[in-house]
């Protein structure tokens, strides 16, 4: 098996590639490092520079290196932009799919895992979210993630692609320093920010019906979610992957916002408490998983915790941004 991974240098790239590599598989990865840092990946990994966006790239990268599995990770993924730029989104998440998938049929390839997302099922309203729980996505994002899921299935069952959908829930951590997140976008860097400017960390709302008034997510360290990957691949390359499979990655544990704030105060020694500002729009109060499926399917299970995942994130950050 030779694994292509697109978006194989950003921040959840790099961490599948490694983790892959790590475990013997041979990979390679394609990154228009728009937001990749080819310093990411190990040695022995391969790097194309160039988009899935990109047909004929795609057809002479798949024929050059005998490519017989793809795990697609390339996408935008900011929620607030995807509101702002609908149209973008849907050019890169889901016109990017498209070509990648028609190269995939016309190369013959066999295997396909595709990164999800948990915003595919919107603000469901249940204490877990399980893999049958409708989806409703309130945002562009999470609809091109839908979209994608749907597209991903269409092509399987017309090409014989096996597939695999990974639904992540929030991501946090690092398996080692130098493949932190170095974006600004999700709550653990975001409140890193803030402490780093002298300033106190944000929460927005703190009357949920929640146990503290504060939204309740599910958390799950990258090196898990990479780990998950591998599971999912070897389930495929293995044979046990015919049609179609959708799972949840998650811990299955809620951590509220202020019980992640208090977390991070402890590791890194700021302890001042939030302010409290008005809620964003399209915030849901719980998104937990339920990760039964994973287990059953993948023989995969989270094995690191919060407090590892903010220990690991601030030595990233310290790494990147300094003290």
């Amino acid at each position: 098996m030779t694994w292509l991974i697109t978006g194989g240098a950003g921040y959840i790239g790099a961490h599948v590639a490694r983790a892959m590599a790590e475990a013997g598989e041979r990979v390679l990865a394609l990154d228009d490092l728009s937001a990749g840092v080819p310093a990411r990946l190990p040695s022995e990994v391969p790097l194309v520079r160039g988009s899935s966006l990109d047909g004929e790239l795609l057809k002479r990268v798949f024929a050059e290196h005998r490519v017989t599995g793809v795990v697609h990770l390339a996408a935008r993924k900011q929620v607030a932009e995807s509101v702002a730029q609908p149209t973008r989104y849907y050019r890169e998440n889901v016109g990017g799919l498209v070509t990648l998938l028609d190269a995939v049929a016309g190369a013959g390839i066999g295997r396909f895992v595709f990164s999800s997302s948990a915003a595919v099922y919107g603000d469901p309203g249940v204490d877990l979210i399980t893999e049958d729980t409708p989806c409703a996505p309130v945002n562009p994002y999470g609809e091109t993630k839908l979209a994608g899921e749907w597209l991903v299935r269409a092509a399987g069952q017309a090409h014989g692609i096996s597939t695999v959908c990974l639904r992540y829930f929030n991501v946090a951590g690092a398996a080692a320093p130098e493949l932190a997140d170095t974006g600004v976008f999700n709550i653990v860097p975001m409140v890193f920010d803030r402490l780093t400017r002298d300033e106190a960390p944000r929460i927005f709302g703190d009357d949920y019906p929640t146990p503290d008034g504060t939204c309740v997510r599910d958390y799950i360290h990258v090196a898990d979610l990479a780990e998950a990957h591998l599971a999912a691949a070897r389930r495929l390359a293995a044979g046990g992957g015919t049609g179609d499979l959708t799972v949840n990655i998650g811990r299955g544990e809620g951590v509220s916002v202020r019980g992640l704030v208090t977390v991070i105060g402890e590791v890194t020694g700021d302890r001042r408490p939030p302010l409290v500002e008005e809620r964003r729009p399209g915030d849901a109060p719980r998104a937990v998983a339920s990760a039964a499926r994973a287990a059953a399917e993948l023989g995969w299970t989270a094995r690191r915790g919060v407090r590892e995942m903010v220990e690991s994130a601030w030595g990233g950050w310290l790494l990147h941004r300094g003290s």
